[in-house]
Formats: structure tokens, sequence, C-alpha cells
């Protein structure tokens, strides 16, 4: 490999297809950094966090500004020592996670290059090349929602999110349990609170879906009250799983410790990139803590073939797969990553095994 010539910060604003209600949020737009870095021989690698204030602590503005301040350090570097430079960056700047897991996915993209080999191979064997998406269910109602789940499910879908925390609690059991009756059996279903409860509304939630097809429940409460994530764990009724409470291995073996949830969701702008996610994959497997990959609300096929590519390599995938540029309204990539039948595949070619459309990258550029 070559050395690091420039690396480049670029901030973007993404369509989507649709506005889409969090708790706490509504998202209009995918507000993401793409980080390229050339080499001297031309060579160019692509990486890219989205924003995610509220389980990061990272805007897009302040991902653009570690990305830049970073940057010098790392121009004039060897692509192939990725080790050495993250070291650097983990001394030279604290957290940060987000904006740092753009620049290694870049350099993760242009390692595969130089070895013309796929990015999952840089960690491991391919374990699988072919998985169910996650499909977001939110509408704002039940009669919506189990609409849009019908029309998903005859597309081929067969793992499911179902967005809640926003609303009260029973009544979002009861929206639930009709989503949960509509899809029947052979399903991976989930519900995700995004922190949005107390914990007694959250305990409300699980005891009214006792019983259900429901799979799992993602961070039903805020990321610091591992208290309360156990209170609710304890309550027997439903699987537990962590989210926005994890960003590094030490929050995995935490949450484990105090029975606090049975699994967890990993993404790469939490735990700071593609290695750090494989290494808390291997780690959920030795503890025996259940695993659900995915990308934040709405990232391009840049980061979801990232996130792809780990899917292939990870020792287990129990809780599946959540990816998300299928709720972008346009893709930033020559041949976007495709959901078909409700399934994904890992892209072909080397590194990310993707073609960025560099005109469309600066229809999209925001100006910082």
């Amino acid at each position: 490999m070559a050395t690091i010539r420039k690396v480049e910060a670029i901030a973007v604003a993404l369509p989507m297809a649709k506005p889409m209600k969090m708790a706490g949020v509504e998202i209009r737009s995918a507000d993401n950094l793409l980080v390229r870095v050339e080499t001297v021989d031309g060579a160019v690698g692509w990486g890219e966090a989205a924003s995610a204030p509220h389980m990061t602590g990272e805007t897009v503005e302040s991902m653009v500004a570690a990305a830049r301040y970073l940057a010098p350090a790392i121009e004039g570097r060897e692509a192939a020592d990725i080790d050495a430079i993250e070291a650097h960056w983990d001394f030279a700047l604290y957290g940060n996670h987000a904006a740092k897991s753009a620049i290694e996915m870049a350099l993760r993209d242009l390692a595969g290059k130089a070895a013309g080999v796929p990015a999952w191979r840089l960690f491991g064997e391919q374990r699988r090349n072919r998985m169910a998406v996650l499909w977001l269910i939110g509408t704002g109602s039940q009669a919506g929602d189990v609409a849009e789940v019908e029309a998903r499910k005859a597309a081929g879908f067969v793992a499911w999110k179902i967005k809640v925390g926003t609303g009260d609690p029973l009544e979002e059991a009861r929206r639930s349990r009709a989503i949960c009756d509509a899809l029947g059996e052979g399903h991976l279903i989930s519900a995700d609170a995004n922190q949005g409860y107390s914990v007694e509304q959250a305990l409300d939630y699980v005891r009214a879906m006792s019983g259900s097809r429901l799979d799992f429940f993602e961070q039903p409460v805020r990321s610091r009250d591992l208290a309360g994530m156990a209170r609710v764990a304890a309550a027997g009724a439903l699987l537990i799983g962590a989210d926005e409470g994890l960003h590094d291995l030490d929050d995995i073996e935490r949450h484990h410790r105090l029975k606090a949830a049975s699994g967890v969701s990993l993404k790469t702008i939490k735990l700071g990139g593609m290695r750090a996610v494989w290494e808390a994959g291997r780690l959920c497997d030795r503890l025996g803590m259940r695993v659900n990959l995915a990308n934040k609300v709405a990232e391009s096929s840049i980061g979801i073939s990232g996130v792809l590519h780990l899917a292939a390599a990870l020792p287990n995938l129990d809780w599946g797969l959540s990816i998300t540029n299928q709720y972008l309204a346009d893709d930033i990539v020559a041949r976007p990553v495709r959901v078909v039948d409700g399934h994904a595949e890992v892209p072909q070619g080397a590194g990310l095994g993707v073609e960025v459309d560099e005109a469309k990258v600066e229809r999209y550029r925001r100006a910082l």
C-alpha cells in the first residue's frame, strides 16, 4: 500500500424517502460524515458515519471538525499502518468514535482494495453472504403499521423492528401485539424504545407483551440506567437488548455482569470502527450474548457496505441485521445495496465493494 496523500471530511445531507419518527426526534434528512482518503498513487477509500447526538454525542459539524483535526497526523503515513494510526488518534483526541469510525472504514476500504480482497477477509472467514434485514415499523397508527407489515411481508421480509417509546406503553403494546399477530410464526420481531420509557413504563410494556411473539426489546430506558435495565430484564417477560448504552467492550461486559441485557446492538459509530465492532462481536460470542448489527438511520451504501462485510464475518448474528439506505430517497454510489426479498447480500469486489458517485456527493454536500 502507498502513503496517504489526503484525508477529506465531507458533510452531506441525504434526502429521506419520508420523515421517520423515533423517540424524541423526527428525521427529515440524513446528516452524515463522509471521509475520502486518497493515497499518493491515486487509490481512494471511502467511509461514512451518521450523526446521532443522543447516542454518540456527535453532530455532523463536530464529526467534520474531528476528522479535519486528525487529518494532518494521518496524511503522510502508510495506509497499511492502520493500527498505528488508531493508536495515535486514541491518544490525540478522546472519544469522537463516530468520526474515527468513518476514517477507519475508509482505511479498511483501501486495505481491501490494495490486497484485492473483500473487506470481510480482513477480519476472518466468511460465515454468511445473504442476511435477513429488519424493517422498521412506525407509521404512527396501528392500522398503518399492520398495513405496512402485510405489504413488506408479501415482499419477502422476515425480520422486523417496531418503534415504540413515544406514547403510552400499554397502547404501544396493543399495537405491537397486533403487528405480531399479523406476522404470525417464522419471523424475527423486535421492539425498540430508543430510551423513550421510564423504568415503570418499560415494565408495563414488557408485562403487556408477555407471551407474545416478540423476540427482544431494545434499549427500553435511558442508556446510563443499568439498574433500570436490569429491573426490566429481571421481569422475565422479554429478552432485553442494549444499544445506546454501549460504547466500548467494558460496557458490554458491564451489561452482562449486571444481567441488564441478553444481547446487544453493535454500530460502528458507537464503538469507533469496523475492527471495534468485530472485537465486540467476538466478545459477545464468548459471553453468550445475542447480536444485532446495525447502521444508524440513515446511511448510504458506503456505511451499509461496511456493516454488511462485518455481518459476513461475525461469529453470530442472532438478532439480525438493520441496514438503512433503503429509507433514503437517493443513494450516492453507482450500484446501491439493494434489499431483495427482504434480504441483502454482501457487495462483491475488493474493499467495501462500492463505487462512489462523486457527482452525487457534491450534490448533497453541506458547506461547513
